[in-house]
C-alpha cells in the first residue's frame, strides 16, 4: 500500500499539487505549505519521490531522458555549468558519449555528491567561468550548459585532458553545421586564452 494512503489526505494532495508545476518540489517548499518534510523521507523510501539534489525531489514515475546525469548534476550545484565532453554531447556535436558529467565549477565552491553519479569537476574563474552560458530545460529542471563556441574554446584549453583530436573534430562539425558565429568563437577563445593555440586549426577549417 502506498505511503500516500497512510497520510492525511490533505497532505497528500498538497504534496502532489507542490511537485505538479515544475515536475519537481523542494523540501523548502514542503516545509512552508505546514508539511513536515519528514514525509519526503517515507516517500522516497517507498520510491513514490525520488531526491534529485539537496533538498530537491520529483516523482519516482517521472519520465528519465538521456540527459538524467546532466539534470541531477545542475539540482545538486545550482552554481554550476555543465562542459567540455559532457556539454559537446548535449549540444549534439561530435561522437563522444562521456561516461561523467564534466561539471565546471567556480574556484572556491565545495563539489557536490550525488549517489550513484560520477562527475567530473572542472575549476574556471572569472570571464573562463561566465561566458557563453546557456540554459536548457531538461525533464523540466533548468540546466545550465555552456555555448558551442565557449565549450569548443574550452575543448581547446583541456586538449592536454581530452585529447586535440576531439577539439579539432568538434571544430569542424560545428563550424561546417553552422552552430557558432566567428564572433562568438573569438569571444569564448578571448575568455579562455587560446586565441594563439585554435588560430592554425580554425584557419585550416575555414579556408
Amino acid at each position: 500500500m502506498s505511503t500516500f494512503s497512510h497520510m492525511p489526505n490533505t497532505a497528500r494532495q498538497r504534496i502532489l499539487s507542490l511537485v505538479q508545476p515544475k515536475g519537481y518540489v523542494t523540501a523548502r517548499a514542503v516545509s512552508r505549505a505546514g508539511i513536515h518534510t519528514q514525509e519526503l523521507t517515507r516517500l522516497v523510501a517507498d520510491e513514490i519521490l525520488e531526491r534529485v539534489g539537496p533538498g530537491r525531489y520529483r516523482l519516482a514515475s517521472a519520465e528519465i531522458s538521456e540527459h538524467h546525469g546532466l539534470v541531477l548534476a545542475a539540482a545538486a550545484a545550482p552554481g554550476g555549468v555543465i562542459c567540455l565532453l559532457s556539454a559537446l554531447a548535449l549540444h549534439g556535436i561530435g561522437s563522444q558519449l562521456p561516461a561523467e558529467v564534466w561539471l565546471a565549477l567556480e574556484r572556491g565552491c565545495r563539489p557536490p555528491k550525488v549517489a550513484n553519479l560520477r562527475l567530473r569537476i572542472v575549476r574556471f574563474s572569472g570571464p573562463a567561468f561566465h561566458e557563453g552560458i546557456e540554459v536548457r530545460e531538461i525533464e523540466r529542471h533548468r540546466v545550465r550548459v555552456y555555448s558551442v563556441a565557449k565549450t569548443i574554446a574550452d575543448i581547446f584549453k583541456a586538449r592536454n585532458r581530452v585529447g586535440l583530436d576531439i577539439a579539432v573534430e568538434a571544430l569542424r562539425e560545428a563550424w561546417r553545421d553552422r552552430r557558432f558565429t566567428m564572433a562568438d568563437l573569438d569571444r569564448a577563445a578571448r575568455a579562455c586564452r587560446v586565441e594563439r593555440v585554435m588560430r592554425p586549426y580554425l584557419e585550416g577549417v575555414v579556408a
